[in-house]
């Protein structure tokens, strides 16, 4: 088996690696339509959001769209696929409810804390996220995982979001890290993983979902498995 233990600095994604975005968004939406007095059956409306958010979260990734396009048009496509009728102002409204709660819940992936407790005396551990800084720093902060991390490079600090090789060489200068003492770890095959392997980085790839994949990449699908091999 390979490992990874001649490694000095691992640099983890956030959301979907160890922040669990789909647990955390469905209590924030759950939370607003309450609060709005909203109708709406919460699992009919994630089956469509998730794949949506998704979605757009790519086109974000590779500047396709805005940060407002990408905040709009995740909910404008749930409700017209529920042909539930809601106006802009309302899903303008929404997404400003919806950033406000979202870091206000702090579910992990299971063997999160345990991992980064086994971790944090080996290696130097820090962040890459394409997420905003003001809400990842929340969302760290209120999941009380922020101090096993040496550096938090977010995309707005580097100018660009990954798959862009320039984020993964500004997250490297801000740890002191060359390239080969350093590996990425994250659940995004293309934006992580490629991405990172691009910048000349190694990687691991958190496959939670079993997804197919083009090429052969180090992968494993519960957290807990990266001690075997760090």
């Amino acid at each position: 088996m390979q490992t990874f233990q001649h490694k000095k600095h691992l640099f983890f994604d956030l959301d979907h690696t160890l922040w669990d975005f789909d647990k955390n968004s469905a209590f924030a939406f759950d939370t607003i339509f309450k609060q709005q007095g909203l109708d709406i059956n919460l699992t009919d409306f994630l089956n469509i959001y998730i794949p949506r958010n998704q979605h757009y979260w790519k086109l974000y990734q590779v500047n396709q769209i805005s940060h407002e396009d990408l905040r709009y048009y995740r909910l404008k496509d749930v409700f017209d696929a529920l042909e539930f009728e809601v106006s802009d102002a309302i899903i303008y409204h929404l997404s400003d409810e919806y950033i406000k709660y979202l870091p206000e819940y702090n579910h992990l992936f299971d063997g999160a804390i345990e991992l980064l407790d086994y971790l944090k005396p080996k290696y130097q551990l820090h962040i890459i996220t394409n997420g905003f800084a003001s809400v990842q720093t929340k969302k760290l902060k209120n999941s009380n995982i922020d101090h096993y991390f040496e550096t938090i490079t977010n995309s707005e600090m580097a100018g660009v979001k990954k798959p862009h090789r320039d984020i993964f060489d500004f997250a490297l200068s801000l740890a002191n890290a060359s390239k080969d003492e350093s590996i990425m770890i994250g659940d995004s095959y293309e934006a992580d993983v490629l991405g990172a392997i691009e910048a000349g980085i190694d990687a691991v790839f958190f496959n939670e979902q079993n997804i197919q994949v083009e090429q052969p990449v180090f992968q494993v699908t519960h957290l807990l498995e990266l001690k075997n091999i760090l």
